[in-house]
């Protein structure tokens, strides 16, 4: 009979890490006596990042002995300890290969159930002290497991460990393990595990979207992982468009359309999506900013709408230089900030120019006849700086099911309350949650970074599945950094140290380019030397996090990901540049 060897519990704790500060609950140590297993962990346990760990899916992570002898095997090392793998109990049996997704099993005074496979992490590589660890487990198909409490109770080291369920769906956690993280997505075996009760929710949802790439045709990537939505882009690096029709959405937001200069077609988009402009006003190196699709694709022409910033170079350039006629360069529509597909209710929400990739779904949505119920929330100073007011007002009419909220901070005397308006205020969570919204609704939310954080909060809170909450950041999109503070107010910079003389590598929303330097052992380095926002988590080519639209260039994998990125993407967590790169970051 399996047995549990020991129990490991510790406490969150801050440790030095490259420079920085890292909070960590990875050094878990063994207690003597019983311990108090909870809904959430065992008692004097503790997680340091609670987006990655923890939580019921994930109160009780496992790991075996038959692992342990067989990375001191692989590893040549023979100072392992229990808890070594962060586990809270180290078991004698319980293999991957054979413990299945809905296994219950009691131990002492408790009853467990497993729930999902480990999720990869950079900190194990820590604590190991072998950077690669988080996909040698994974390739390995090692990976340990989590349980949920079912029952509350004590547990001690020497318990025996009690079958008294067998998972249905016959899913063994290497299989879900490698289902999601290896190239090889059968169909068949997705049914499956999207129809275990017992398996996470966030397991499930990757899962499906694997099923929906599979089954659109589009399969490439790791639609399971991977933020981007997988459509291939058009063409790679920058292709000529002309200027055709220049016009003001408001007094501070001018809309520029363009048109292949080639007169050839353009390929799909989705609504939501944006395009990489390439400005030339002088002979230096050229401007590189992100501008979403601000009217629904139709394959003919792209509209792009630019509010002058204060101090915006580029965005003073677009609004006072650039004319009909002129020729710039454009990326292929990306991006993931798209259009929910469903027939279920949907909830845009924008604040200033935060509007134009909303009002692309809106404008879709309207064109496709929807039935779907649409709820519209913006927010602007006034009338003068709302653009697509009046078209958004026609639009909605034409929707059975559509209710709309503007909301303006500061009217002018010319605004009309009822006719231009419909509250004195800004949009936030109290506006929102007078509204009793949908909670089973999709929403996409654009604009300023404390916008959306006050809304995505909120939604959270009151109980919207995460999954159902889609956001657009213009600029530099908000950094994961699991277990590492964020640094504010700190800009993009060219790094300390002798410039490089490598690859020049241009970080097209941070509006940086910087040459390439052998210091660094990945293109995730030098943006973070850079301090230009970044994601990552298992920093090994495995949880795709980082997976970043590559506008133009070629990389080189070391060590190579464990299942490649989409085409047109990087994994840059893992790769190094071949020639001139230009990055969506």
């Amino acid at each position: 009979m399996p047995r549990l060897l020991s129990v490991n519990v510790g406490l969150p704790q801050t440790i030095s890490w490259h420079g920085r500060e890292v909070l960590t609950g990875i050094w878990k140590a063994p207690v003597v006596g019983p311990r108090m297993a909870r809904r959430l962990n065992i008692d004097g346990d503790g997680q340091g990042d609670l987006a990655g760990h923890g939580g019921e899916n994930r109160a009780v992570y496992v790991y075996q002995m038959e692992s342990y002898e067989y990375w001191k095997r692989i590893l040549g090392r023979s100072d392992f300890v229990f808890g070594q793998f962060g586990e809270n109990f180290t078991v004698e049996g319980l293999s991957d290969a054979e413990t299945r997704v809905g296994d219950r099993y009691r131990m002492g005074k408790a009853l467990f159930e497993v729930s999902q496979p480990r999720v990869t992490c950079y900190r194990l590589g820590i604590r190991m002290d072998v950077p690669e660890m988080a996909a040698l487990l994974v390739s390995h198909g090692r990976p340990g497991f989590y349980m949920r409490v079912l029952e509350e109770g004590l547990v001690e080291a020497g318990d025996d460990v009690e079958q008294v369920a067998v998972g249905p769906e016959g899913l063994t956690i290497s299989e879900v393990d490698a289902l999601l993280y290896k190239p090889d997505h059968p169909l068949d075996r997705l049914e499956i595990a999207i129809g275990s009760p017992a398996l996470s929710f966030g397991w499930r949802q990757s899962f499906e979207k694997l099923r929906a790439a599979s089954l659109s045709g589009h399969a490439v990537g790791n639609a399971g992982l991977a933020t981007q939505p997988q459509l291939d882009p058009a063409w790679e690096g920058f292709r000529q468009f002309r200027v055709s029709r220049k016009t003001h959405a408001s007094s501070d937001v001018v809309t520029v359309e363009f048109e292949p200069s080639d007169g050839l077609p353009i390929g799909d988009a989705l609504p939501g999506q944006f395009v990489v402009i390439e400005l030339k006003p002088t002979a230096s190196i050229p401007w590189l900013r992100s501008y979403s699709l601000s009217a629904r694709p139709d394959g003919r022409h792209f509209s792009i709408s630019a509010k002058r910033e204060v101090g915006g170079s580029a965005s003073v350039y677009i609004h006072d230089t650039l004319v009909v006629g002129d020729v710039v360069g454009l990326s292929a529509p990306r991006g993931a900030f798209v259009l929910p597909q469903g027939d279920g209710p949907i909830v845009l929400m924008s604040a200033g120019i935060g509007v134009t990739p909303v009002f692309a779904m809106l404008e879709a949505m309207a064109a496709q006849g929807t039935r779907r119920e649409v709820w519209w929330l913006h927010g602007a100073r006034n009338g003068l700086q709302h653009p697509f007011g009046e078209a958004a007002r026609r639009l909605l009419s034409s929707i059975p099911s559509a209710h709309s909220v503007i909301c303006y901070s500061s009217p002018t005397a010319a605004d009309v309350i009822g006719r231009d308006y419909d509250r004195r205020s800004r949009l936030n969570s109290d506006l929102v949650e007078s509204l009793s919204l949908p909670i089973d609704a999709d929403y996409c939310i654009c604009g300023p970074a404390g916008f959306m954080s006050n809304l995505i909060e909120f939604l959270r809170s009151a109980g919207v599945d995460a999954g159902r909450i889609h956001s657009e950041a213009f600029g530099p999109a908000a950094s994961i950094t699991p277990g590492i503070a964020a640094v504010e107010g700190r800009r993009p910079h060219q790094p300390a140290g002798e410039p490089g003389t490598g690859p020049l590598i241009s970080f097209a929303r941070s509006g940086l380019s910087v040459a390439w330097s052998s210091n660094y052992d990945s293109l995730l380095h030098l943006a973070e030397a850079c301090d230009v926002p970044v994601r990552w988590s298992c920093r090994s080519g495995v949880c795709h996090t980082c997976e970043t639209a590559l506008i133009s260039g070629a990389v080189a994998y070391e060590p190579q990901p464990l299942d490649k990125a989409a085409n047109g993407n990087v994994l840059i967590c893992c790769s190094k540049p071949k020639a001139d790169l230009i990055l969506d970051l």
